[in-house]
């Protein structure tokens, strides 16, 4: 009995019993979950919290001086928001979010909603009007919880002071578990004035969701479904692994190498899962999809058997659910989420657990009963598929191909660098042409596509990974997005490099209006000729800006561009007709994917048309 309670003691918080503000629970139990670094702008609604942050941090001082929890201040509170993404995709922590009520809290809705749409964990802390005026159109008041019930994984509004200790607590938790996603936390003022004692530990109760997560991760495999799976695995020839985001939200990197390299199963990705398989394994395929690399979407189009992990089949990947891995006998898939299987895709066999666990286990039952299985044939293919259909371009143009500027950047990172993107033409070159040994070295808005995603997200992940060389490949039109963070990189003096690629315009739409609407540049052409973007980064404060115009000054520019050892700018003026290429149409199968004019490709159908002409 005396062990017991001394144990319990022990677990105890030191400062359990103390009487505090509601702000100071708020930064003590923000602290106490993890984090080192917040993100955000302030306001009056959040004042007593950013007082609490403020003292909380003088409080605990590092030896250099540093702030125990820095609190990160950028332009606006959107690229707060995509800080805290970038932060917690390069980082897999929870990223953090303080930011003021009415247009403070609607600002951040772009980033929860990305968030959302991509399974990352952040938490939103947001002020609001006290608990009297709410309702009241009061000054900066918004109704927080409707505007964002709607895309949030879920949406908290405080008005009990007393559960406010145990909200914040189960707001992480509902962030970084089962499958991650953004948590809404809204505090009116009142209830951060409010003084009462805190408790140490504790979380809501959460009954419903604690029941569903439990279900999953109680989950285990049995050695029947095992069995199921390798008779599954022993009648193909042509096994592949189809791997999406949820391998690397949910830490399965290296259970799902182990389990491809055990067998010889090569791996193709999404575009949120580059980095889960090393690109330059002689068994990867790099990304498939509507702007896949031509031989791992060939590869998806021979194999006889898809084994799905962690992958959703959205529209991206199959446009046409139906000729998706038409000659696959079977399909196999992993998720955490029971809604996400058969969603799209018929599967033969699925299981809804903990994906790490799930392959861990499914590896140590084939080395059990022994599972052997020849798949040279198989990788002989793969290798021809990757020589064959290989990525290429106009390589004598006497124009600056984005492709070359990328290629020539990848040599110096060797896979190794965090790459973080905008959205458009420059983030699928960046996807087709970077190599990524590792996992949570690609940031970019993929389900959502937002542009103005690239510079706040890189900034994020410089903090979640100093060490690191983290470079924005960012898009003339979609930098000006947030372009007012390239002040944030230089006040907090961050080496971030960004590369602007230079086309003039919105360049993937341009692309589709030539391919659809019979090259009527509606909206498109902006021709955004009076933007000079090296003056505005020096104003800003990047003694490195430059532009690069001359396809002979590739090389020298990129090395000192990449030996520069602060925040680095380089805008480079690309050739304004060059594509994406390989694409495959919206609502088409692989078999119609264009590959323009230096790609090789299988032969094409008499009957190939154009595809559907929705946007996106």
């Amino acid at each position: 009995m005396n062990a017991t309670r001394q144990t319990a003691a022990d677990d105890r918080h030191p400062l359990a019993g103390t009487t505090m503000s509601g702000a100071d629970i708020v930064v003590q139990v923000v602290a106490d979950e993890g984090t080192d670094t917040i993100f955000g702008y302030s306001g009056g609604a959040i004042l007593p919290t950013y007082d609490a942050v403020f003292r909380y941090n003088d409080a605990h001082r590092k030896p250099n001086g540093d702030a125990g929890m820095p609190l990160i201040v950028p332009a606006n509170e959107q690229g707060a928001g995509f800080m805290a993404a970038g932060y917690a995709r390069a980082s897999g922590k929870v990223g953090v979010v303080m930011v003021t009520s009415g247009p403070g809290a609607t600002n951040t809705v772009t980033p929860v909603r990305d968030c959302m749409a991509d399974s990352v964990p952040i938490v939103v802390i947001c002020g609001q009007v006290p608990c009297a005026a709410i309702g009241s159109d009061a000054f900066q008041e918004a109704p927080v919880a409707a505007i964002m019930g709607s895309v949030a994984k879920h949406v908290f509004l405080v008005t009990q002071p007393e559960k406010l200790e145990a909200t914040i607590r189960s707001a992480f938790k509902l962030a970084r578990s089962g499958r991650p996603g953004p948590v809404v936390i809204d505090i009116p003022k009142d209830v951060q004035n409010w003084t009462g004692e805190f408790r140490g530990s504790g979380e809501l109760p959460l009954a419903g969701y604690h029941r569903r997560l439990d279900a999953v991760t109680g989950n285990h495999l049995s050695d029947a479904a095992c069995q199921r799976f390798y008779s599954l695995l022993a009648q193909a020839e042509r096994p592949l692994i189809y791997a999406g985001g949820g391998v690397i939200n949910g830490d399965a990197t290296k259970a799902m190498r182990r389990f491809a390299n055990e067998w010889g199963i090569p791996v193709t990705t999404t575009l949120m899962a580059l980095g889960a398989s090393d690109t330059t394994h002689p068994l990867a395929l790099h990304m498939l999809g509507m702007h896949g690399i031509a031989s791992a979407n060939y590869a998806v189009e021979d194999c006889d058997f898809l084994i799905a992990a962690g992958a959703r089949f959205d529209d991206r990947v199959a446009g046409d659910p139906v000729r998706f891995a038409p000659n696959a006998k079977h399909v196999a898939q992993f998720d955490v989420d029971a809604a996400e299987i058969g969603k799209v895709k018929r599967v033969d066999w699925h299981q809804v657990g903990v994906l790490r666990r799930d392959l861990e286990d499914l590896l140590d039952y084939g080395r059990r009963i022994g599972f052997e299985h020849d798949y040279s044939r198989w990788h002989a293919e793969i290798a021809e598929l990757k020589d064959k259909y290989r990525l290429n371009y106009d390589r004598d143009s006497n124009l600056i191909q984005p492709y070359a500027i990328i290629e020539a950047v990848n040599r110096h990172t060797k896979g190794k660098a965090i790459i973080s993107t905008g959205v458009g033409q420059h983030q699928m070159w960046a996807a087709q042409y970077f190599d990524f040994r590792e996992p949570r070295l690609w940031l970019t808005s993929g389900s959502m596509g937002t542009m103005g995603f690239g510079l706040p997200a890189a900034i994020g992940a410089q903090f979640a990974a100093p060490e690191r060389v983290v470079i924005d490949i960012d898009g003339d039109a979609s930098i000006r997005m947030n372009i007012g963070e390239l002040e944030t990189a230089t006040t907090y003096n961050l080496p971030i490099k960004v590369i602007v690629l230079n086309n003039y315009g919105d360049g993937m739409v341009r692309q589709w209006q030539k391919l659809y609407y019979d090259s009527r540049m509606s909206g498109s052409d902006k021709s955004l000729h009076r933007k000079d973007f090296i003056k505005a980064a020096q104003a800003d404060g990047f003694e490195f800006a430059e532009r690069l115009a001359d396809p002979a000054d590739i090389e020298p520019v990129i090395a000192r561009f990449m030996a520069h050892e602060g925040p680095a700018f380089l805008e480079v003026i690309i050739d304004p007709d060059a594509g994406v290429y390989p694409m495959v149409g919206p609502g088409l199968s692989y078999d119609k994917m264009i590959t323009g004019d230096y790609i090789r490709s299988r032969e094409k159908p008499d009957d190939v048309t154009i595809g559907p002409s929705e946007m996106f």
